[in-house]
């Protein structure tokens, strides 16, 4: 079973739509017991960095998917938000501590001749092939103000470039998460959730 946190950051039902339809079980859930009991976490997201940290912590979800994923390694899918949150700290609107999962920090973009947010489709670069094979295009769907700045760019598994090379998805462990939307970015995004959890 594939548990989809819900913690109030938004688009669980998109997600779920996408697994779905991919014949992939799964349960939007925030119930501890389903979370220990599960195979696989995704932990989708939209908004900003403190709110989702705020609602993680009250919920005590912070601490049972630091266990889970951290200490049980079970398979994590982190998407958008739900990549950021996986930092050590982000700045949205402020300084925060994240679950620190990943070491590096999450920054507004600096570019000032950019449209900010980053929204709408963009290729990929491709770094670390491993859910990336069968793609049948590298356009993505994004929409984001912030982006992660990792300590380790070796954990980098793909790259868009919008002014500046950003990190589009990072892999680390069990860890896979995107800062794009597979869920809305059609064949593309259907063939890369496919991959995680068929290789998973």
């Amino acid at each position: 079973m594939v548990v989809i946190i819900d913690y109030g950051m938004g688009n669980v039902a998109s997600v779920q739509k996408a697994l779905t339809y991919l014949d992939i079980t799964n349960c939007i859930t925030a119930d501890l017991s389903l979370i220990e009991s599960s195979t696989h976490i995704v932990l989708p997201g939209v908004g900003s960095f403190m709110q989702g940290m705020k609602n993680l912590k009250e919920s005590g979800l912070d601490k049972i998917l630091t266990e889970q994923v951290m200490n049980q390694k079970k398979k994590f899918l982190g998407i958008c938000l739900g990549m950021q949150l996986l930092a050590e700290k982000g700045f949205e609107p402020y300084e925060n501590e994240g679950l620190g999962w990943v070491k590096g920090e999450v920054i507004k973009f600096e570019d000032t001749s950019i449209r900010i947010p980053h929204m709408g489709w963009n290729n990929i670069d491709v770094q670390i092939d491993t859910f990336y094979k069968d793609i049948p295009s590298n356009d993505f769907y994004f929409i984001h103000s912030y982006h992660l700045l990792p300590d380790n760019n070796d954990i980098v598994a793909a790259k868009v470039n919008y002014g500046l090379d950003y990190v589009a998805s990072i892999q680390q462990d069990n860890i896979f998460a995107t800062q794009f939307h597979p869920e809305k970015s059609q064949r593309a995004g259907l063939s890369v959730l496919k991959s995680f959890f068929d290789h998973a």
